[in-house]
């Protein structure tokens, strides 16, 4: 446990400073733009009174309550996360099964993913990310002498997968289920999953996903609306299209904080989804390449303790630190990859930086955690106790 003789401070000085300040950063960077990008919506909306900080002042809350669960979350040792690893999935599948109930699950454009708090709305599938690395990270552990063994190590996972992308592709929440499917797979290759098997698992993930392409006129649309957006730019290409306008105004150092036009009723969802869109525009290329470069130190820096977790033969932590990586990494890949027109628009968040207040807990939790992997490993190296 914890010794008492770590005070705060000298927990502070003992972190990757690193991973602290780049996660610092992108939080307070998404701060900003949160607000640069939703003031003209916030001041023209019933429901925020018709107030310009309405989302700032929302933002600055859930990152107020994520700092804090973070500080929490920092405190407990990984064998407690690995203890209770099953146990948190479970509530993240009880609680995706909770929000499809007519009546009690939100519906919002025409998902169902949001449970509602009365001062706020739970997205469970934020959460479910933060608990199917740690899941992951515990059964990759429980089976690590088996991992050659297809029926004994990927079946059982793969009945879990199947569980939860059933529940998010019912909301429907595509995006989410790309995500956490490439958590758990991550993880699994990681923790010694043949090549061979993991090669064939990752083609007949495509053959599954083309499937659900084909039969859904919904996903269907958005394909080709990805593909070629001026075709339909006032359609199903509607978004896809401002939001390549808007890297387009921002040319090198972009229009200026605050003046963005595509924010101005032009581009849906400018403060989540396509916050990286208002972020070109206002501060153009320079602004974009800061934002990657920070989000591949947190990748660069989470795969970095996992390595020196194994050199310390400390594999479930190992496992919990690359797998944190996995999630970012590919989240923020895949929203950026929207914004710029590479991939089909999906309704994901840039970790950290866009509205929303599940989104931001479970990061700020997962980045704490991060932190205390590498904490642990310190004290060890120091020969000190845990």
């Amino acid at each position: 446990m914890l010794s008492a003789l770590n005070s705060p401070r000298q927990q502070l000085a003992e972190i990757d400073h690193a991973l602290l300040w780049s996660a610092l950063l992108l939080l307070l960077g998404g701060l900003v733009m949160v607000y640069s990008a939703s003031i003209a919506t916030a001041e023209a909306g019933r429901f925020t009174n018709h107030q310009p900080a309405y989302y700032l002042i929302r933002h600055a809350i859930f990152l107020c309550i994520g700092l804090v669960a973070a500080a929490v979350a920092f405190q407990l040792p990984l064998t407690a996360w690995q203890k209770y690893a099953p146990v948190l999935f479970l509530v993240g599948v009880v609680l995706l099964a909770i929000v499809l109930i007519p009546g009690i699950g939100r519906d919002v454009n025409g998902a169902r993913r949001w449970l509602p708090l009365g001062f706020a709305n739970l997205q469970p599938s934020e959460l479910m990310k933060l608990f199917a690395v740690l899941y992951a990270a515990d059964y990759t552990m429980r089976k690590i002498n088996v991992m050659h063994d297809l029926k004994q190590a990927f079946l059982p996972m793969f009945g879990a997968m199947a569980l939860v992308g059933i529940l998010l592709l019912k909301e429907p929440d595509f995006g989410a289920f790309v995500v956490i499917i490439s958590i758990a797979m991550g993880i699994l290759f990681l923790g010694g999953l043949k090549a061979r098997m993991f090669v064939l698992l990752i083609v007949g993930l495509l053959i599954a996903f083309a499937i659900m392409i084909i039969v859904s006129p919904y996903r269907r649309d958005r394909i080709f609306g990805f593909m070629d957006p001026w075709s339909d730019a006032f359609g199903r290409g509607y978004q896809l299209s401002h939001s390549l306008i808007a890297f387009g105004r921002g040319e090198l150092f972009g229009v200026g904080l605050g003046a963005s036009v595509e924010k101005l009723f032009y581009l849906p969802e400018a403060h989540t989804d396509f916050l990286l869109a208002v972020i070109a525009e206002e501060l153009g290329f320079v602004g974009v390449l800061t934002v990657i470069a920070l989000f591949a130190v947190l990748v660069q820096r989470a795969f970095a303790i996992g390595r020196q977790c194994v050199q310390l033969d400390r594999l479930y932590p190992a496992l919990v630190a690359m797998g944190i990586g996995i999630w970012l990494g590919v989240q923020s890949f895949i929203n950026m990859g929207v914004n710029v027109g590479l991939l089909p628009t999906k309704g994901l968040t840039l970790p950290l930086m866009s509205f929303g207040g599940s989104g931001i807990l479970a990061n700020c939790v997962a980045l704490a955690i991060l932190l205390r992997v590498d904490w642990e490993n310190r004290q060890l190296m120091r020969g000190g106790k845990l």
